[in-house]
C-alpha cells in the first residue's frame, strides 16, 4: 500500500497536468491535445 506523501505527489502530479492541458487547450484552440504531446515528447 502506497504512503500517504506518495499519493499526495501523485494526485498533485495529475492535477498541474489537467491545469498545463487545459492551460494549453484555452491558448492554442487551434492545436489539437495530441500535437501538443508530439512536440513535448519531441524536445
Amino acid at each position: 500500500m502506497w504512503s500517504y506523501s506518495t499519493m499526495n505527489m501523485v494526485i498533485y502530479l495529475i492535477y498541474l497536468m489537467s491545469k498545463w492541458i487545459s492551460l494549453y487547450s484555452e491558448l492554442f484552440p487551434n492545436i489539437g491535445i495530441s500535437s501538443i504531446a508530439a512536440s513535448l515528447l519531441g524536445r
